[in-house]
């Protein structure tokens, strides 16, 4: 029998979804566990996010599988005892109910990665999936030597998917604190050059930021060239340098070395947005939906892309998808801006005008003076008709950074202020 979906719950305390874990924790979790899966090219894994919709539901892992049409679910618990750890999980088959495989793991803290790999191969075994050289060569690759600098790494991925100035200033300094423990982390490296990429992009076009996005992409390259996530933070560095036939190298040999990372299609299609390739952003935000498909950024950018390329009907279908999965999210995490604005937007152009306005506020009121916050309110004002609240959003966001009138120009969200005179003054 072949498996071609699993999902990964962890650890199994009061839901077979539920968590005791916090996602910075230094021992196994699902991000980490996911990761190691992720790398069996038979194994198609959801994604962490898609654990936390069953946060503290009495649910089954039959139950989870069946409603994700995943073929097993994994869950499992921990204890720590100073620094000795008991680990147990489980692999359930969704069908049947049966546990296909079990495990329990008696080691001290600094075994942790070991462990983690232990559990990928031993799910590989379990589903009958014989590991090519190269997976085993990833599954086999640490990402440090020391937990206590994936814990700082872990947090700053927290912050940066926050999408928000203060997220990617805290991320940068878990980023920074993860660099001292372990001077040779790649990743580490990789996740400093992505802040100082968003934030040159977003907040604070310095040269400072574009030199440290530029240094930090290049050092993570020099200590692991076969890294993904070097390739794709070097892709976006190079990217706001407008390097873009380097950029387009770059991301394309992340892809190769990872089909299966998210951030090398999504930063890839935003590139190729901001160059107006529109046919090859909607392609690539297609492969980040594909990888991540509980994700709602990527569909959210995509479904204004079909717009502009006059394919009305894929737009319509993607926004609802969109919809969707940002309302699942807000209602996981009902501060996060990001979801909220992006959501906003998918609202008014289905009709939704009132609760799009409504959410918009709730944007604006977790930081009204959030640059990227700003901006996209403007675009929900633009959709629903209010073109002199719209503007006003737009010249202050504007104001604080040129990238967002290179980003305006080809925004379809605006495409109702294009012949106003303050509209074509700002574009100026």
């Amino acid at each position: 029998m072949q498996y071609d979906r699993v999902r990964a719950t962890w650890p199994a305390g009061r839901s077979p979804s539920s968590t005791q874990i916090s996602a910075t924790s230094p021992f196994p979790h699902p991000a980490r566990i996911i990761t190691e899966l992720s790398k069996i090219k038979e194994l198609q894994v959801f994604p962490r996010a898609a654990v936390l919709a069953y946060r503290d539901k009495p649910v089954t892992g039959p139950q989870v599988g069946r409603e994700l049409t995943a073929a097993c679910v994994l869950s499992g618990s921990l204890r720590r005892a100073g620094n000795r750890l008991r680990i147990t999980a489980q692999l359930v088959q969704t069908q049947s109910g049966h546990s296909i495989w079990a495990e329990r793991y008696d080691r001290e803290l600094k075994d942790v990665f070991e462990v983690q790999d232990e559990i990928a191969r031993s799910i590989s075994q379990a589903l009958r999936i014989t590991l090519s050289p190269q997976e085993e060569k990833a599954i086999a690759r640490k990402p440090t030597e020391s937990a206590q600098a994936y814990d700082y790494y872990l947090r700053g991925r927290q912050y940066f998917h926050q999408f928000r100035r203060k997220g990617f200033d805290f991320a940068r300094q878990m980023f920074a604190r993860a660099i001292v423990i372990d001077p040779g982390y790649a990743r580490a490296y990789a996740g400093v050059a992505d802040c100082c990429s968003f934030l040159y992009m977003y907040w604070d076009s310095s040269e400072d930021n574009l030199n440290e996005a530029d240094t930090a992409s290049g050092k993570a390259l020099e200590l692991d060239p076969d890294l993904a996530e070097a390739h794709a933070s070097r892709g976006l560095a190079l990217a706001m340098r407008k390097d873009f036939a380097g950029a387009r190298t770059e991301f394309e040999t992340a892809i190769r070395l990872d089909r299966k990372l998210y951030e090398a299609y999504y930063f890839y299609a935003r590139t190729s947005f901001q160059q107006g390739d529109l046919a090859k952003a909607a392609q690539l935000y297609e492969q980040a939906c594909h990888v991540n498909p509980d994700d709602y950024q990527a569909p959210s950018l995509l479904a204004p892309v079909y717009k502009s390329l006059g394919r009305e009907v894929d737009a319509d279908a993607t926004r609802r998808r969109a919809l969707q999965l940002a309302e699942k999210h807000v209602e996981l995490h009902p501060d996060d801006a990001r979801a909220l604005y992006l959501g906003a937007g998918i609202l008014c152009q289905l009709g939704e005008r009132a609760r799009g306005l409504e959410w918009a506020q709730r944007a604006l009121a977790t930081d009204p003076e959030e640059t990227s916050i700003i901006y996209n309110v403007g675009c929900v004002y633009a959709l629903s008709g209010e073109a002199e609240k719209a503007i006003e959003c737009l010249e202050r966001a504007t104001a604080r950074g040129d990238w967002y009138k290179g980003w305006a120009q080809k925004d379809s969200d605006l495409d109702s202020l294009r012949s106003h005179p303050r509209f074509q003054a700002l574009l100026k």
